[in-house]
């Protein structure tokens, strides 16, 4: 028989699976030292490279953090988003979030701006990129993009809560639904210094389509998060 994928994997993935399934079940709690290296060696009867390779990976994964020498600790638990609004997230989950602006611009759409949003050949759109927070951790890059007839002089609103609150409050538009496409992604470098994490860490990114009541795009959004920080909960209606 052809051998298992599981047995053809490096050891420090199987040590990485380990300790992480005892960081998801909660065994090990945030914060918490995990074995050194050395222990690690011990334990698994490995080498130092293997265990180093182990712990690397878990740090990759955002379930850990290193604060040399003390060692390594569980990093906190992602926190858990529903598709939507930053601000009302944060919210739910009893944190604070905030923006800083990183500019505001009036623009001609692109090719997926004008597709999602329906827009005609001489339509424009007012484009936001803004970096999110929560309790002053940065999480997310939004791109969000309005059509410019439906939101003029938003440009000029510098708030740095919820653009969808803007809308409601401004404009009378309310979203009542919004659809995402969620990939896997490695983060740029001018994300990763604007989220403060290592060169080529992993992200996520949300493509948004946010909808009024009466089925019109109003909003076209790319967010990028850290993915060793954002979790997302997905439910659906399953057809029988």
């Amino acid at each position: 028989m052809p051998e298992s994928q599981a047995s053809r994997s490096p050891r420090y993935v199987g040590i990485a699976a380990d300790l992480r399934d005892r960081i998801l079940s909660q065994q090990l709690g945030p914060h918490t030292l995990l074995p050194s290296e050395r222990e690690l060696c011990e334990q698994y009867a490995v080498s130092r490279m293997t265990a180093r390779q182990a712990l690397t990976l878990l740090e990759s994964e955002g379930h850990v953090y290193r604060r040399p020498p003390r060692g390594t600790f569980v990093a906190e638990p992602r926190v858990r988003f529903r598709v939507g609004s930053f601000s009302h997230e944060a919210s739910r989950l009893g944190k604070v979030a905030t923006a800083r602006l990183l500019w505001a611009r009036d623009l001609p759409p692109e090719r997926a701006e004008r597709a999602a949003l329906d827009l005609g050949d001489d339509a424009r759109v007012h484009a936001f990129y803004r970096l999110r927070l929560m309790d002053d951790e940065p999480i997310a890059l939004e791109k969000s993009f309005y059509p410019a007839d439906l939101t003029p002089g938003i440009l000029d609103k510098t708030e740095d809560g919820s653009l969808w609150e803007i809308l409601s409050a401004s404009y009378g538009t309310d979203i009542v639904r919004c659809d995402a496409v969620i990939e896997s992604i490695i983060l740029n470098e001018e994300a990763t210094g604007l989220l403060k994490v290592r060169a080529a860490s992993p992200g996520t990114l949300l493509t948004r389509k946010s909808y009024d009541h009466t089925g019109r795009c109003v909003e076209y959004a790319q967010d990028v998060y850290r993915a060793d920080r954002a979790a997302f909960e997905v439910s659906a209606t399953v057809d029988t």
